[in-house]
């Protein structure tokens, strides 16, 4: 998608200047020339924004491309009244960064919270092991029942007590500890095989 935003601002060859509130204006309207003209004005510095912030140029890609794309298919709730289309992307993008950060935060919470039960230390290995750790974590997570799995995503990933996931799932609080129990066990057996074969 990114390659097709690069097309997407090079097929602009000879664009007419617009003025900053016309455009807005014709983007709001669905006008696609707008859209056009607004990747090419501002798509840099929305990538640019994104890598500082990221550290991290394909994910800042990935954000650049959900910024238009979002914007876009979002285009009827921007008023050019209210404010200047750059002022409202560049919003869109604080968002949308702080989205990426918020996910990569509870995937490394999880991955640390995962290791804590299970008793496996996490020692300073090479990036691309933590990687592989991470997938394994997810697959075994797929392999535990269906409450089990949801049980311990609620609290890996939106970090509720057990209390809290028992009132959210309507669940009894001796239920919720008996799927958090019997599912770290089976994740903690499962990785234990994993981590003998690996040796």
């Amino acid at each position: 998608m990114w390659g097709g935003l690069q097309v997407l601002a090079a097929s602009v060859a000879a664009v007419t200047t617009v003025p900053d509130d016309r455009l807005g204006q014709g983007f709001a309207d669905g006008d696609e020339p707008c859209l056009k003209e607004a990747y090419r004005r501002w798509g840099a510095l929305v990538y640019t924004v994104a890598s500082r912030k990221l550290g991290d140029a394909e994910e800042a890609k990935d954000v650049t491309q959900q910024v238009f794309v979002g914007a876009w298919n979002s285009r009827k709730t921007f008023d050019p009244q209210r404010g200047s289309l750059k002022t409202w992307l560049m919003g869109i993008t604080n968002k949308k960064i702080a989205d990426a950060l918020t996910r990569r935060s509870r995937n490394q919470r999880d991955v640390e919270a995962l290791t804590s039960v299970t008793g496996i230390a996490e020692q300073s290995a090479p990036a691309s092991e933590s990687v592989v750790d991470h997938l394994l974590l997810t697959r075994e997570m797929e392999s535990l029942t269906e409450q089990q799995r949801l049980v311990l995503r609620m609290a890996f990933y939106e970090d509720l007590s057990q209390s809290q996931i028992a009132e959210r799932t309507g669940l009894p609080l001796g239920t919720v500890k008996t799927h958090t129990r019997r599912g770290l066990m089976r994740l903690k057996k499962r990785l234990e095989v994993d981590g003998e074969a690996h040796r």
